[in-house]
């Protein structure tokens, strides 16, 4: 926004980034939104020895990590996604673990050169800091031109990097970055109801198939929600057994 001077201009200085945020600061009064004062104190209220994740955080001698299987129809030999994670401000209250790199290996060195590509990028990404969860998605949306499969479980998975994104999605859960979305104690128990009562359907009609692997009927569809073959027709309504999406609300 231009500002019109009309007087002489007899002395000047460069405003600092921290005298600047005193200043927004001091310039909160009762009448401001509790949102804005929220929003400026969490920048501004910190501790000036606070480490945040960028990518000028050098590396510890050590890391923990988590090493995450991905088997799959379209390799003989597994893959193996380690994710090491850095402490930042540890046995402080500003304790927190975060994502530092990321390492992918096979014994099938067919994708050798994408893969360790992927993972520069990933880990990258990760050191640059802030919200990094958006990768899940990212790598969600990559299709196999080939065709997808399913894992056990009956899940739909388009493509091997859309699984390597699941991992990362597994890992960013376990250690809080990432909130799960679990079905509350009425909807998991009307879940479960339903299930019964189709299996017990199935049952007395004869067509339940028992060498199905999947955790689900074998006549069950995909779901459009959580990529799960587990809909099923229920009181005249498609219902999933996994998530509890159904098209009659």
């Amino acid at each position: 926004m231009a500002v019109k001077i009309d007087k002489k201009i007899i002395d000047y200085s460069v405003v600092k980034a921290d005298q600047q945020a005193q200043e927004q600061k001091s310039a909160l009064t009762d009448e401001t939104p509790v949102q804005l004062q929220t929003d400026i104190n969490n920048e501004i209220d910190l501790p000036t020895n606070v480490v945040r994740m960028h990518e000028k955080v050098a590396r510890p001698e050590m890391l923990l990590g988590s090493t995450y299987k991905i088997k799959t129809p379209l390799s003989e030999h597994s893959l193996y996604v380690t994710i090491n994670d850095i402490i930042l401000n540890p046995q402080t209250p500003y304790e927190k673990r975060r994502p530092f790199e990321i390492f992918i290996n096979s014994k099938n060195m067919d994708h050798f050169q994408w893969i360790v590509a992927l993972t520069r990028i990933i880990s990258a990404v990760f050191r640059k800091g802030g919200d990094v969860t958006f990768l899940v998605e990212e790598l969600r949306s990559v299709f196999d031109p080939k065709g997808g499969y399913f894992k056990k479980g009956g899940k739909y998975t388009p493509s091997l990097v859309a699984e390597i994104g699941d991992a990362i999605e597994a890992h960013m859960k376990m250690i809080g970055m990432i909130k799960e979305n679990t079905l509350d104690e009425h909807q998991q128990a009307l879940v479960d109801t339903k299930r019964r009562e189709y299996e017990e359907h199935e049952l007395s009609a004869g067509t339940a198939n028992n060498s199905v692997k999947s955790d689900f009927p074998d006549s069950a569809q995909l779901c459009a929600k959580c990529s799960t073959k587990a809909v099923v027709l229920m009181d005249g309504c498609m219902t999933c057994l996994n998530c509890g999406d159904s098209k009659c609300g």
